[in-house]
């Protein structure tokens, strides 16, 4: 079951949350719609479960116009983040309540209840309160009750908002692996681009309620479209620049020239170039020249890299550096010493410009 929102626009008093939104996601995929509050995210995720009506444009199942159809009639499952269970209900019981609803044989009901919980391997919490749960548990519960009723479509609102680190990221693998088995056409709502990247075969960014890019994750991670995907995605260090003849110089005598991609017209004067940490390299000597000193005033080495937080005091900028162990290791860097950093790539964009 492939879903479209077709040009659709959702206003709340002289708010516009959706402006002339478009967004296609494919039968069977997982589809991450990612952006900052108030981008307009969850609002649409609303309109395609039939919980908000557009003031214009369509919402298409497969062929068919569901736009003035009911949520109910729509056939869609609905996590969200707090979970929603009955909390004077069982688990067994929560699972089955939307199928009671529908008037399913009670055999069938029972059937369906042991089979999703055997998949989410909670068949032993079935006779126990949302209280006796984890945070976890609860949302693989809220997750399956969706799930009962066989729905055409499954949508989730910021799922795993409200757990901790730990439990988000084994969700989060959990989640990929269990839409793989079951291929269910699935939208969910995030802030977190860790979560959308990890998880989605498809994101789209939306920002003040605007579509500023689609595509697969790595797509749009590798090619973002504008400065506000680049800044959105992830910790990126924004430099002040003068552009001249086609070259990006950092300082008021242009003491560093950047290895930018100029995305426009780029005009000389001044504007921003973009560097992600891991683009910036760290020496103990200006081998090429083109280089800037940098105070160590913090190292934070948990994780797959080390994080390097540096201050360019010539040029009154603080500078995050991303290197990996045996690099660290190798340099033997220490805080409050000065060492030189090198830019490897960076990104300038003109206003307005997509690519």
């Amino acid at each position: 079951m492939s879903i479209t929102a077709q040009n659709v626009t959702k206003r709340f008093g002289n708010f516009v949350a959706l402006d002339n939104v478009t967004v296609d996601c494919p039968a069977g995929e997982l589809v991450a719609l990612l952006g900052p509050s108030g981008s307009g995210k969850t609002t649409l995720l609303r309109v395609i479960a039939g919980l908000e009506v557009p003031d214009s444009g369509t919402v298409l199942f497969r062929h068919d116009d569901i736009t003035k159809h009911s949520a109910r009639d729509r056939n869609v499952g609905f996590v969200f983040q707090h979970y929603a269970l009955f909390r004077h209900m069982t688990v067994f019981e929560n699972v089955a309540f939307g199928l009671r609803v529908r008037k399913w044989p009670e055999q069938r009901v029972r059937d369906r209840v042991q089979e999703l919980l055997r998949l989410v391997r909670l068949e032993e919490k079935a006779p126990l309160y949302p209280a006796n749960l984890s945070g976890g548990q609860k949302q693989r519960i809220a997750l399956i009750r969706a799930l009962a009723p066989e729905p055409k479509v499954l949508l989730l609102d910021e799922p795993f908002g409200a757990l901790d680190a730990k439990v988000r990221a084994e969700l989060r693998d959990w989640l990929r692996r269990f839409h793989d088995e079951l291929h269910v056409t699935s939208i969910f709502v995030t802030h977190d681009q860790e979560e959308a990247f990890e998880v989605a075969d498809r994101v789209v960014v939306l920002n003040k309620g605007r579509v500023e890019q689609e595509g697969r994750p790595i797509e749009v991670f590798e090619h973002p479209k504008n400065e506000f995907v680049i800044d959105f995605l992830g910790n990126v260090n924004k430099l002040p620049v003068r552009v001249e003849d086609g070259r990006a110089l950092l300082g008021e005598t242009g003491t560093v020239e950047l290895p930018a991609k100029l995305f426009g017209a780029n005009e000389n004067g001044r504007t921003d170039a973009y560097i992600r940490p891991h683009e910036l390299d760290i020496s103990r000597s200006a081998e090429g020249g083109n280089c800037l000193l940098g105070k160590i005033v913090h190292i934070n080495p948990a994780g797959s890299v080390v994080k390097v937080r540096l201050l360019a005091e010539d040029f009154g900028l603080m500078i995050n550096v991303d290197v990996t162990p045996d690099r660290y290791r190798s340099l033997a860097l220490k805080q409050n010493e000065n060492v030189y950093v090198t830019p490897k790539s960076a990104r300038i964009f003109e206003a307005e410009y997509t690519i």
